[in-house]
């Protein structure tokens, strides 16, 4: 039977390399995303991995967006929670509620809103399934400026925990990758689109890439069915924490 991998936020790093890193024959690879183009342009490369691509152009906040595109696909076999974002970088008393709804609405609500569905849907079909949920360092290390952003992913390695849980009588496997530094579109997300600040926060490292989280999420997936991964912490070589990185 074929596999059927759903990958939301693919249309940029981790999502993208995972979707790619993931296409093999007999595998559907479904990508969501809020940028049409990009999705088109990555099942085109999906494809030519020999695997299928199906492409949902949604925004993971919207609940009724999640219900109108995720419900008819029924059974899927494995979800990577990967959409999220990171808005600003201020304390907490020059924060920005916009950035903070962003953030929230995105990396703790929409996983949510994805995950019932998705979850639901496993659970009927009774034969087990996969879910990967994309944390961060955050999620156990806050820092200055980011009090929201670690929040929501604070959230998201509480409901991993928690959703191993309420899955494990199902047979549903749920681990969670928790990345420090990679570079990605994150940090322009973050400030807004100043790509000069952005490039600041790689200068002088070699940060994790896309890739580097995509093959640890392959790794997971293809362990033995009586192995699970729970939690994995991957840093570059040169950070050894949330305020701990060696520059160049």
């Amino acid at each position: 039977m074929k596999k059927r991998i759903l990958i939301t936020g693919a249309t940029s790093g981790i999502g993208r390399a995972t979707a790619l890193r993931l296409a093999e024959p007999n595998t559907e690879i479904i990508i969501t995303g809020r940028r049409k183009e990009r999705l088109e342009a990555l099942k085109a490369e999906v494809e030519a991995k020999g695997a299928e691509c199906v492409t949902l152009h949604f925004d993971v906040r919207s609940e009724a967006e999640c219900i109108e595109h995720l419900k008819p696909l029924g059974r899927v076999d494995i979800l990577v929670n990967n959409a999220g974002l990171a808005a600003g970088l201020e304390h907490i008393d020059k924060g920005d509620s916009r950035d903070w709804d962003a953030m929230i609405d995105t990396n703790v609500k929409g996983l949510l809103y994805v995950t019932k569905i998705i979850s639901g849907a496993m659970v009927e079909a009774g034969k087990g399934g996969h879910i990967i949920n994309i944390g961060s360092i955050a999620g156990t290390e806050p820092y200055e400026n980011g009090a929201v952003y670690c929040a929501s992913k604070h959230a998201v390695h509480a409901i991993s925990m928690a959703m191993r849980a309420d899955l494990l009588s199902a047979g549903i496997k749920v681990g969670e990758v928790r990345p420090g530094m990679v570079e990605t579109e994150f940090s322009e997300v973050r400030f807004h689109g100043d790509k000069e600040r952005a490039e600041g926060v790689y200068r002088g490292v070699e940060a994790l890439q896309g890739e580097d989280i995509a093959e640890a999420i392959h790794w997971m997936l293809n362990l033995p069915a009586h192995m699970n991964v729970n939690d994995i912490v991957l840093m570059p070589t040169c950070q050894a924490g949330a305020y701990y990185t060696y520059r160049k």
